[in-house]
């Protein structure tokens, strides 16, 4: 792994591993296998300065890199190239975000990632329209939607989604 996979690793590790796991266990770097040495080469000078909870966290994402196939691997590198070339006041404002989903209790996340693999799996063209109207509405109007969509039944919001209502999305 060269110095640029070593960092991204490194990247992506602090990006999925839960603060915390693992806080009660210190790993010394002469108790790191070969291959998790390689991948946190980076940090070799300062890991013994690093908290046991950090330690772990990049243990945890050291290996969930080693377990990649090369095609994740490599789409992993691409969205760090992406991430990289974000502003950094768009880079905070994720990061915000991120936080406060985490902040969020679990059944509200898993509802938050049902919306959103249901969102993925729609056609290309279909999600297209969807954004694009939801960023021409107002603050207002997303506001309004929100709170209409709330107050649905699941055959309403299926109703509104396949545009049976007219108007749907658009906040007029």
């Amino acid at each position: 792994m060269n110095r640029r996979q070593a960092v991204l690793a490194t990247f992506l590790l602090f990006a999925v591993v839960p603060p915390g796991w693992g806080a009660d266990r210190a790993v010394d770097w002469d108790r790191l296998t070969p291959e998790e040495q390689q991948a946190l080469k980076p940090l070799a000078n300062k890991w013994a300065q690093l908290p046991p909870e950090r330690r772990e966290r990049l243990l945890r994402g050291a290996a969930r890199w080693q377990a990649m196939t090369p095609e994740e691997r490599q789409a992993a590198r691409q969205r760090f190239r992406e991430w990289q070339q974000l502003p950094p006041e768009e880079r905070q404002r994720i990061r915000q975000q991120f936080q406060s989903f985490r902040q969020l209790p679990p059944q509200e996340q898993e509802r938050i990632r049902q919306k959103f693999r249901w969102f993925q799996h729609l056609p290309a063209e279909r999600r297209q329209k969807l954004r694009e109207k939801w960023q021409a509405m107002s603050p207002e109007e997303r506001r309004e939607l929100r709170s209409r969509w709330r107050s649905m039944s699941p055959e309403a919001r299926r109703n509104f989604l396949s545009g049976g209502r007219p108007g749907a999305m658009t906040g007029k």
